[in-house]
């Protein structure tokens, strides 16, 4: 399912800044579908000189390309779940309100954009993320599935385990195994 190409434009507030916006982006060369207060749908992404000349024109006319800011708040989320993983028993709140003491806008809000860029929740990330940490202590074997667990924040190794085989597939000790089969073969060579 190929989603439409968008751009998110700023200070769009009445009719005539859709006719407006379309004329710009028929200036830059940016083909379009359709045309809201706010967005603008597109035939094909458009290349990065388009986006320049296009941001170029918006700004000229009072519009801002708020693109660049969407994406800055979703790897600032990124970057804030990832924090959070590394102090996953060291401080003892919530991610929801770790992340907007490090972002200042409402959790809903931060929670809506997040899905609709990365077509996944906050909390899916965050449970991929945890994985693939989990997966890197596997198989760096030095420590046990409980003292993993505890590092990666699950509150045991039996839950650490139903995280592991739904994301992954595997159990954390198949996992180990056909990792250490991968790494001796690996050695061998």
């Amino acid at each position: 399912m190929n989603k439409e190409p968008k751009l998110l434009i700023k200070n769009m507030v009445c009719p005539r800044c859709i006719a407006t916006v379309g004329q710009l982006l028929e200036k830059v060369g940016i083909g379009f579908s359709k045309i809201e207060l706010g967005e603008a749908f597109l035939t094909r992404e458009p290349n990065s000189s388009e986006i320049l000349a296009l941001q170029t024109e918006l700004t000229k006319s009072g519009f801002e390309l708020i693109e660049n800011r969407v994406n800055k708040i979703v790897e600032d989320i990124k970057l804030s779940v990832a924090a959070y993983l590394d102090l996953a028993n060291v401080e003892k709140v919530n991610l929801s309100s770790f992340i907007t003491k490090r972002i200042p806008y409402d959790y809903s809000y931060l929670s809506d954009l997040f899905s609709s860029v990365e077509s996944k929740s906050i909390e899916q990330y965050f449970i991929g993320l945890r994985i693939e940490k989990v997966k890197e202590y596997i198989v760096y074997d030095q420590l046990s599935f409980t003292e993993i667990a505890y590092r990666v924040g699950f509150s045991s190794v039996h839950h650490l385990s139903a995280q592991f085989r739904k994301v992954t597939g595997l159990t954390p000790s198949h996992f180990k195994r056909v990792g250490g089969m991968r790494r001796l073969s690996i050695d061998k060579l």
